[in-house]
């Protein structure tokens, strides 16, 4: 599949980092102001509805509030345009202008306002017991993935969330624990950086997997994560699938045939129907009866319909920029290209993208909403 599998060209990428320059709409002081309402959250704070303990979140950036502040790596948001939106402009390590879809599922459901990371060490007792996230941004199911960029694989995340559990049994006990973790609900969110930061882009998995092979390679990464989360006591699952992986302005920035980059404004479908394929592939092994055990749920979360129906119809959901972030240039910036001497969209309201790769908190917001209906069949 040479349309799909090429390596990334490096020097073009550094020469877009370092010379690309794009105006954007900033106010008169060069730093980014509050924008003005333009969209309202449905509010849910206090509204409890389910007996659901706690949440615990392992995965990547899509999920992670901020445990890679805690780590030596250059993958960090802990700074402005990060957290544009978020409680008046904090930046948390989140890797977008503001809340997560965690953050709007543990509002949902009347636990708290948003989840925090686990690798926070001014964390209450009461805010442990009620859940936390051990995802790290640029992480993946792949152990190589998370190499690349020294964050924290999921056999990590995993340790940390035994650790969890040790540290919360000396506090309030063995059986106060058990009910703790019986009760919660998981959620996983990981794979893009499988594949746009390693199988894409390095020869190494290359070399010994195929694209399906790699796929299935993933999945199985999965299957013993979750096997350790049901022996560790777990009981409710919700696994997240890839977003249309061609349709990241990043991504089509490195991918796209098009040499005139500002000018490719479009998905790349095969690298689409690689998150497509995947996702298939995932539902199914899900569905499979070896996760229908008595008190067992593991549900598929699908992220890819809506977040395609939010680029290919965008004015329908408000949306007017689709293939640029709002930070920076929009089709490169992350982490440190996105900073605070980055020129800022003047409406992050009207953007999919809060930088190249992660979207804003409204659309997040969109895929949330279209999840509802499962986070109610998973914490019922």
């Amino acid at each position: 599949m040479p349309d799909v599998v090429r390596s990334c060209d490096i020097i073009r990428v550094l020469i877009i980092c370092l010379l690309t320059i794009k105006t954007r709409s900033v106010s008169s002081t060069g730093a980014p102001q509050p924008d003005k309402a333009t969209f309202a959250y449905e509010d849910h704070k206090g509204a409890k509805r389910s007996r659901v303990s706690a949440i615990f979140v392992f995965g990547d950036s899509t999920v992670d509030p901020g445990n890679n502040n805690f780590l030596v790596t250059e993958v960090k948001s802990n700074f402005p345009p990060y957290g544009h939106s978020f409680m008046g402009g904090r930046p948390t390590g989140r890797f977008t202008d503001g809340r997560l879809v965690t953050d709007f599922i543990a509002s949902y459901i009347g636990l708290k306002d948003y989840i925090p990371p686990y690798l926070d060490p001014t964390l209450s007792l009461e805010e442990l017991k009620t859940g936390v996230s051990f995802a790290s941004a640029a992480s993946g199911y792949d152990p190589l993935t998370a190499t690349l960029t020294n964050v924290l694989p999921i056999s990590s995340q995993l340790e940390y969330f035994r650790e969890y559990k040790a540290k919360m049994e000396k506090a309030v006990g063995k059986t106060e624990t058990d009910n703790i973790i019986r009760n919660s609900a998981i959620v996983i969110s990981a794979g893009t950086n499988d594949f746009i930061l390693n199988y894409l882009t390095l020869p190494v998995r290359q070399e010994t997997y195929s694209i399906s092979e790699y796929q299935e390679f993933l999945i199985s990464q999965l299957e013993q994560l979750l096997q350790a989360l049901i022996e560790e006591g777990a009981r409710k699952f919700g696994v997240v699938g890839l977003p249309p992986l061609g349709c990241l302005p990043f991504v089509i920035t490195l991918f796209s045939k098009d040499h005139h980059l500002f000018a490719a404004q479009e998905c790349i479908d095969s690298l689409s129907l690689v998150a497509k394929t995947y996702n298939d592939m995932l539902r199914n092994r899900l569905n499979s009866k070896r996760y229908q055990l008595e008190g067992i749920k593991v549900a598929y979360a699908d992220i890819y319909n809506p977040a395609y129906s939010i680029v290919q119809n965008p004015k329908k959901f408000g949306f007017q920029e689709v293939f640029e972030g709002c930070c920076g240039t929009g089709i490169i910036e992350a982490s440190y290209l996105c900073n605070p001497e980055s020129p800022l969209c003047s409406d992050v309201s009207k953007y999919v993208f809060f930088d190249a790769v992660h979207p804003t908190e409204r659309t997040y917001y969109l895929v949330f909403e279209s999840l509802k209906h499962l986070v109610d069949t998973v914490v019922s």
